[in-house]
């Protein structure tokens, strides 16, 4: 049976991708079929194919054979906002069961698919709806990318109760060094590890360009 995971952050800007590009490439390296998934992407350029986002581009680029488009970025929205306002500007609703039929098709043709949300963990997908009602939704295990700068402790932590507040299972937590001059570092990803209650699957030093080989030789994400 096909199995998910469901790469959440701190917030925006924290490395969800690079991350979730590199857990594909280690579990592809366990001899695993994998595909991404990102359900949801604002920001997006427009291209004779229609729009196209970064991010999805480069999760549709790591999958262990090619899928298209559509089914593993449903929604593609052009401006650079939160989603549902994206939306609401597009005139449409996210719908959580148009995700769910398209994550059902990439897990029928994968062991398991890597499923990168937008923003944090509670962002909205509509008026009712979270990244965090889709992961408990498609039933996924969360590893929690935490950026490493001033303030990560609190984000960290409200977000790991959050995840467990939701029903879902935190597998665990990669630490990425978004700011090389944070002082007291290895003190930081201590106080988390402390406290967290999930494994730390990683660290991710400080780097200008990121590679989803390079990240996954970091990460020890087990069985």
């Amino acid at each position: 049976m096909s199995r998910g995971i469901f790469v959440t952050g701190t917030d925006t800007g924290v490395g969800k991708t690079w991350i979730s590009a590199g857990v594909m490439a280690a579990l592809q390296a366990q001899g695993l079929t994998v595909l991404g998934m990102k359900p949801v992407a604002s920001g997006c350029e427009q291209t004779p194919e229609g729009l196209r986002n970064d991010d999805a581009l480069r999760l549709q680029q790591q999958g262990s054979h090619p899928v298209d488009y559509a089914l593993l970025n449903p929604y593609a929205y052009a401006p650079p906002v939160a989603p549902h306002l994206a939306a609401e500007k597009a005139g449409e609703r996210i719908a959580l069961e148009r995700i769910e039929g398209n994550y059902r098709a990439l897990a029928a043709q994968a062991d398991v698919v890597v499923v990168e949300g937008a923003g944090g963990w509670l962002v909205p997908l509509n008026e009712r709806d979270t990244m965090a009602d889709l992961a408990r939704r498609l039933e996924l295990e969360v590893i929690l990318v935490v950026g490493l700068r001033l303030g990560c402790i609190n984000h960290a932590l409200l977000s790991a109760e959050s995840i467990r507040a939701h029903g879902c299972t935190l597998k665990g937590w990669v630490a990425n060094t978004l700011d090389l001059r944070m002082s007291k570092l290895p003190q930081n990803i201590l106080s988390i590890q402390q406290r967290i209650g999930a494994p730390l699957l990683g660290v991710v030093p400080y780097q200008d360009g990121y590679s989803a080989a390079a990240v996954a030789e970091l990460l020890h994400l087990g069985d």
